[in-house]
């Protein structure tokens, strides 16, 4: 990861205690006509089909590794906007908020887990009056050697899943 690329980024002095000691750092950004709650919401309930297969994929790796066991997903999410909480220690699906601030970042984590600990940061940076950048910063840290296995066997699908999650969170149905 370039460290011009993080030191350039909106509210980095918020996002930077969780990077530091980390194994895994990526920073996506798109554009969009959307507030960081229609983003965030559009973002975490977008699940089409191939997601969930890949999803059922992944239980599959973790039964294998002896991972914890999280959200199964069971059918479409709808996470509405005003659902999404920016107070510390409350669920947004199955994140937990960890910092955050209305309208400029928004902080969140994984639960508990043996393998790993991740961090998911959505940054908003304003362009113009109509247009927001929209910094998606993944962590990881390993805890365990399932850790590096784990996250290499879908590092690849990590980023096809958070581009077109990101896409989603841009395209607001009407």
């Amino acid at each position: 990861m370039c460290k011009q690329k993080l030191a350039n980024l909106p509210h980095i002095d918020k996002i930077n205690p969780f990077l530091k000691n980390s194994d895994h750092i990526d920073v996506k950004a798109v554009d969009g006509k959307v507030t960081l709650r229609e983003f965030v919401a559009s973002m975490i309930s977008y699940q089409p089909w191939w997601l969930v297969v890949l999803y059922h994929l992944r239980t599959a790796v973790a039964h294998a590794l002896k991972l914890e066991k999280h959200t199964d997903l069971k059918g479409p999410i709808q996470i509405n906007p005003e659902d999404i909480s920016f107070t510390p220690e409350k669920n947004v699906h199955f994140f937990i908020v960890t910092l955050s601030k209305e309208g400029q970042y928004l902080i969140l984590e994984t639960p508990e887990d043996k393998h790993l600990h991740a961090y998911l940061a959505i940054s908003v940076e304003n362009l113009n009056n109509d247009i927001n950048r929209f910094h998606v910063i993944t962590v990881v840290f390993y805890k365990h050697w399932t850790g590096p296995l784990y996250f290499n066997l879908i590092r690849p699908f990590h980023h096809l899943v958070v581009r077109q999650m990101m896409r989603a969170g841009i395209n607001q149905k009407k």
